[in-house]
């Protein structure tokens, strides 16, 4: 899926391209790309709308228009947006897994492919953006205002293991599973440590960890594992440098101990047990507890 550097290269390619251009053409033949909405009526709404502003919020891709609506699009598991100038439309082959076609009014297009169609286009009308984002996203963790007091918040009293925490939009916004494991590796904190629990140390190294991560996802324009492109159709190469994901049984770059893998949150995770160690946490946390027969004896 693609995560929030992803999204945010996708945003950084598309904006010289989109930022005062207009939709001529819509073209929408997916039913489920705009549900409950008719895809013909969307597509009809759009055409004449001039963007604006290209933004990202989480792992929402926003194109403001200067009428005030917003078309906000999430990609999900294997969307992609991609563009192709005039000289280079007949690279848009005839493609079972084209969703929607917008013809700019330069002539160039902007193509939407998405294989298992769990991604969606929603048509928003002016004022109603700032009130759906705010209820489904939490921090932005790339943001001024996200800090450790921010973070040590979001985590107060979650007895959720930490990785299942970070991946809860409504904690973070646009974290996934492959940075959410890459910023507890550099962080060295196991990911099933419960996230309630983290002291402030703990909770200093972790926000630090997520910053470091998803910078170094958006400096190598994100990770291309399968469906995932950038606009002009090139895949990213943050896959070449991950440290504990998808790397089971690999040495890890810090200490040499072979990655494991566990599952945490319902995810494949991925972690070094030497770095990330969990043993000593529970083990500390039994020994600061009294023990049954002593607890009996003292009543």
């Amino acid at each position: 899926m693609p995560e929030l550097p992803e999204v945010e290269t996708v945003r950084r390619r598309l904006e010289p391209v989109l930022v005062g251009r207009r939709f001529d053409q819509v073209e929408i033949n997916d039913v489920r790309l705009t549900r409950p909405e008719d895809p013909v009526e969307v597509a009809a709404e759009l055409i004449g709308e001039r963007v604006a502003a290209v933004e990202r919020r989480g792992k929402y891709l926003i194109f403001r228009f200067e009428s005030g609506r917003v078309l906000l699009i999430h990609l999900r598991m294997t969307g992609n947006v991609l563009h192709r100038s005039p000289g280079r439309r007949d690279e848009l082959n005839p493609d079972p897994h084209r969703r929607a076609v917008v013809r700019l009014d330069d002539g160039s297009d902007v193509a939407y492919r998405d294989v298992r169609r769990f991604g969606t286009w929603l048509l928003l009308e002016p004022g109603e953006l700032d009130a759906y984002l705010e209820l489904r996203l939490g921090a932005e963790p790339l943001g001024r205002a996200f800090t450790t007091k921010v973070l040590t918040a979001r985590l107060a009293k979650r007895k959720a293991p930490v990785k299942a925490a970070l991946l809860d939009q409504r904690t973070l916004a646009g974290l996934g599973n492959i940075y959410v494991d890459e910023a507890l590796w550099r962080a060295r904190i196991h990911p099933l440590r419960p996230a309630g629990q983290l002291d402030a140390d703990e909770l200093r190294a972790v926000r630090g960890a997520i910053a470091k991560a998803l910078g170094a996802g958006i400096a190598r324009q994100g990770a291309t594992l399968r469906d995932y492109r950038q606009p002009d159709g090139s895949a990213g190469a943050m896959q070449h440098e991950f440290k504990v994901y998808g790397r089971a049984g690999e040495p890890c770059e810090r200490c040499g101990t072979p990655i494991e893998k566990t599952r945490a949150g319902g995810r494949g995770t991925w972690y070094c047990p030497s770095c990330q160690r969990l043993e000593p946490y529970a083990a500390s946390r039994s020994a600061s507890r009294p023990s049954r027969s002593s607890r009996q004896s003292s009543v």
